[in-house]
């Protein structure tokens, strides 16, 4: 991973507003893709502030190791699963004043689907949500429910942030369904303009009746 930063050429566009975030101590949700993992601990300079929900499966422990070595902490659990206990921890983490990050279609999918974790998390903790992702000229996309994205040294590539987004902390039921439905269009939207920036076919999100319970 930090071969391929190195050796390639990286744009960080629109990091100001989340590096703003962090340095006021503001409660703040990172939110990717689970396809889109790779680089974002590149995207600012508050990788050691950020802990990422992380599945306590193999491939969960495998990636949060993967993490720490960029500083980045996990938190073992789900927003689905059990989810009442991570959202507690989570939002203590918040409260005093560190960064969560969570791949809303994570651990396994659907792709590109978001859970409501991350907005019920937002409205818990009084959070921001901002979206992150990167795309790369040159890469290989595996053909796992992810689709991730593997960039290859020295390529050219963007790490793109989008625009904060709030959750009301007194939402209704369909307010907190407005909110994912914004959280998973906007995040989609803007993986496709990193894709369309870097020149790449954009990755589809599962088909929507995938997502049906999630």
């Amino acid at each position: 991973m930090r071969f391929v930063r190195l050796s390639g050429r990286w744009r960080i566009v629109g990091a100001d507003k989340a590096s703003q975030l962090a340095e006021a101590s503001q409660p703040l949700i990172v939110v990717f893709w689970h396809g889109r993992m790779m680089m974002t601990p590149f995207g600012w300079r508050h990788s050691n502030r950020v802990h990422v929900l992380s599945s306590a499966h193999r491939d969960g422990q495998i990636a949060s190791r993967t993490m720490g070595h960029f500083g980045v902490r996990p938190v073992f659990g789900s927003t689905k699963r059990g989810g009442a206990s991570a959202l507690l921890r989570l939002g203590r983490i918040l409260r005093d004043g560190d960064i969560v990050a969570i791949a809303p279609d994570g651990p396994r999918g659907p792709r590109m689907r978001a859970s409501a974790g991350a907005v019920h998390l937002a409205r818990l903790a009084g959070a921001k949500i901002i979206p992150l992702t990167f795309s790369a000229r040159a890469n290989h996309v595996f053909s796992s429910w992810d689709r991730f994205m593997l960039p290859l040294p020295f390529c050219r590539g963007v790490i793109l942030w989008g625009t904060p987004m709030e959750v009301a902390r007194d939402a209704d039921t369909a307010m907190l369904e407005s909110s994912r439905k914004l959280l998973e269009q906007s995040l989609t939207d803007l993986t496709r303009r990193a894709d369309d920036m870097m020149g790449q076919t954009a990755i589809d999100p599962a088909p929507a009746e995938e997502s049906a319970g999630y």
